[in-house]
């Protein structure tokens, strides 16, 4: 089942949809099953987000959802798509929900929208030129995610089953803080962290002292900006020595500190680096529910090592065992045990050097980078071509590479 959830900024995600029986399928298709093509509008929780279902087979719409099927005589799908998340459509979208205590967005009113329909053969040209940057967006975000399982396996097998190169001839001490090759040696995060840091929440708007403006990362924000997915950090305003205090820095940790226990553990990590503060564009901090551990700056090199040994502990459980869990249900990180018995594995050099290149946490970063940029492209041509501010009549577009030169070309 689709729920509104899955759906989010031109995507519909279904590998997180909900499984029923198939008799619950059923009653719920016989007014109509979904088929590839249609295109899906959130009606509430959120208000307004669109999706194209790529695949049909065996899912249905849960409520809260509106389902468009274009008479491809009149109108290209994918052109709906987009001139859905275009202004003219969005406004008319938010308008029928103003005045609500929740957005909300009666099927009437989604059935009475009016669309801006320039020739059909036009609207396919739009939507060649925009499917081809949302089809480079998915391209990277596939392999950012390839490089991250890629990472967290060479970290478990270097780190956690000791299978690195080499390993047959190594010889092994048990030591108080565990088992390690010879040569190999335990960095405490106690020596390795030089402070660690509250967030801050700051005012929704500039008022009295709180007066810079700052993006601030929570820790539902981790995933969409590794990933290059739209950034939905809220800006809030903090007052200025707490901007001199909180600032993120690049080779920055933070860590979820609070968080419902029946979503996830405490401490999942989060790494900032020049990459991310350039996506982030302008100074941000941490949220409140968030802390941030800042390394010595001889230890810098070693914060890919400190990132995948927390991710590590998050994706085998074991940070649970750093948290306590409130009578509300709340997960809090335990900060200062987490300092205290911290620790990560550091080889000699000519191994770091090695893994370091190997784990590719930069060339991660650089693809979610341009997934961003090509975000910002096509983001600033989406509404100049649904409008028709920008003339693509007189182009011509047989396929996917065509519809990016011209893309480029109507960008200069």
């Amino acid at each position: 089942m689709i729920r509104t959830t899955n759906v989010k900024s031109g995507v519909i995600d279904l590998e997180t949809v909900r499984y029923v029986t198939e008799e619950t399928y059923r009653t719920w298709t016989r007014r109509q099953v979904p088929r590839s093509g249609d295109v899906i509008l959130t009606r509430e929780a959120p208000l307004g987000e669109v999706g194209m279902l790529k695949e049909a087979d065996g899912v249905f719409l849960g409520q809260r959802l509106m389902s468009y099927r274009a008479d491809p005589d009149k109108l290209d799908a994918h052109f709906l798509l987009y001139a859905l998340q275009e202004d003219h459509l969005q406004d008319q979208i938010r308008a029928t929900g103003a005045g609500a205590t929740v957005e909300h967005m009666r099927v009437p009113d989604a059935e009475k929208l009016r669309i801006k329909l320039p020739p059909l053969a036009t609207q396919r040209k739009i939507a060649s030129i925009l499917s081809a940057y949302d089809d480079l967006i998915e391209n990277n975000a596939r392999r950012v995610r390839v490089l991250e399982e890629m990472a967290r396996a060479l970290y478990r097998e270097w780190f956690v089953e000791y299978r690195f190169p080499g390993h047959e001839q190594a010889e092994f001490v048990e030591a108080e803080q565990g088992r390690r090759p010879v040569g190999w040696e335990w960095l405490p995060f106690s020596e390795m962290f030089d402070s660690t840091l509250g967030g801050d929440w700051g005012s929704e708007k500039a008022q009295g002292a709180d007066v810079c403006p700052v993006r601030v990362i929570r820790g539902t924000d981790f995933e969409d900006i590794a990933g290059g997915a739209p950034i939905r950090c809220p800006t809030r305003f903090i007052d200025a020595k707490s901007l001199f205090k909180r600032k993120l820095q690049a080779h920055d940790l933070i860590l979820e500190n609070s968080i419902n226990a029946k979503t996830r553990s405490a401490g999942t990590p989060f790494l900032i680096d020049a990459y991310t503060l350039e996506m982030l564009g302008s100074d941000s901090i941490a949220a409140s529910f968030c802390k941030v551990y800042r390394p010595k700056a001889k230890y810098v090199k070693l914060i890919p090592l400190a990132y995948l040994y927390l991710d590590h502990m998050v994706m085998t459980k074991r940070m649970e065992y750093f948290q306590n869990i409130a009578a509300n249900g709340i997960a809090n990180l335990q900060s200062q045990k987490l300092i205290a018995e911290g620790k990560i594995l550091v080889p000699p050099a000519h191994v770091l050097d090695k893994i370091l290149a190997l784990l590719g946490d930069t060339q991660s970063k650089v693809l979610a980078y341009r997934i961003q940029n090509l975000r910002c492209t096509r983001d600033l041509l989406l509404p100049k071509l649904v409008s028709g501010e920008l003339d693509v009549s007189v182009l011509d577009i047989s396929g996917a590479e065509d519809a990016q030169v011209s893309a480029e070309e109507v960008i200069a």
